[in-house]
């Protein structure tokens, strides 16, 4: 009987053990696909930083399951230079509006909600 109850004790602590692999560690829910996909692609991605990890998850989670081919990865950052290009200088006009802005909000001595609202309509342009 004791060999039994042992041995039900085991079985019960090994598939605890299993199912925790898969579940969500802090609602102990299951993990949707996409969670799970999410973690998976995120163990895969160690040791990545910056840009190049933030593309290689967009390029994991994107995935259904089959690889994609070789030649459209390396074309993808060719087609892409042009639009990193306009947001790079789009970054940089915003920066310097933002310099400006601040400039100007100095030299008026603009403290607190005034200078607040002043910012707010420098920076959208009115």
């Amino acid at each position: 009987m004791r060999k039994l109850l042992l041995a039900a004790c085991l079985s019960m602590l090994a598939v605890t053990q299993v199912h925790a692999n898969d579940t969500s560690a802090k609602t102990g829910k299951p993990l949707t696909d996409q969670q799970q996909k999410m973690k998976d692609c995120s163990k895969e991605s160690k040791g990545k930083k910056g840009d190049d990890r933030k593309a290689f998850m967009k390029e994991c989670l994107s995935k259904d399951g089959a690889p994609k081919a070789a030649a459209p990865e390396a074309a993808a950052p060719a087609a892409a230079a042009p639009a990193a290009a306009a947001a790079s200088d789009k970054k940089a006009s915003q920066k310097e509006k933002m310099k400006t802005c601040n400039a100007d909000a100095k030299t008026k001595a603009l403290k607190g909600d005034d200078r607040k609202a002043f910012m707010k309509t420098c920076l959208s342009g009115s």
